[in-house]
């Protein structure tokens, strides 16, 4: 039964990057997974319920990269860069963060999915500002620059790519990583 639960959650994420929150539905789940939508039901009553275990799995996977980056060794640079990679990696051309999805979609989100992804942002906000406070300690980015700004200006260009990517190609990506390389270290 858990392995059914997880699979409608890998699912409805999948369709979250690739439709939104709002555009998806239990029939999706259903006809891709190849069970009734009782059986979803059965696991998340309703698409809130979904929308929460949705929100717990990335919370979940951001705690988890935050430990691993507390406990490395390796530079704020390359933090920083298996941060972007690990989230560029993880989308195909087509798809997008599924916070980004899920912020998106946030007015039109249940209110307990509302604050749940609140939580993540803040989340993943934090993470980014641990490297970056990290980088300018390493020297690597200019100390006087403001931590929260450029943890946004970061998240933001990172994020903003996956979205040109999915029109445009990946060469977008590509470029905006290398463009922010050069930005942050002449900054």
């Amino acid at each position: 039964m858990e392995n059914r639960k997880e699979q409608i959650i890998d699912l409805a994420i999948k369709l979250i990057q690739q439709k939104g929150y709002v555009a998806f539905s239990y029939d999706d789940i259903s006809k891709q997974l190849g069970v009734t939508k009782a059986s979803i039901h059965y696991h998340f009553e309703k698409k809130e319920d979904l929308g929460v275990a949705i929100t717990d799995r990335l919370s979940k996977s951001l705690q988890n990269f935050l430990l691993l980056i507390k406990n490395s060794s390796v530079s704020a640079e390359e933090k920083l860069k298996q941060f972007v990679q690990q989230r560029a990696e993880r989308f195909e051309c087509t798809e997008i963060c599924p916070i980004s999805s899920l912020q998106a979609d946030f007015e039109s989100l249940p209110y307990i999915v509302q604050e749940k992804i609140k939580e993540v942002s803040r989340l993943e906000l934090t993470i980014m500002k641990e490297i970056v406070a990290e980088a300018q300690t390493e020297k690597i980015i200019n100390g006087s620059e403001d931590v929260q700004f450029l943890a946004v200006m970061i998240l933001s260009s990172v994020k903003g790519a996956l979205l040109y990517r999915r029109v445009l190609g990946d060469d977008v990506l590509v470029e905006v990583l290398n463009q922010l390389n050069r930005f942050l270290r002449n900054s």
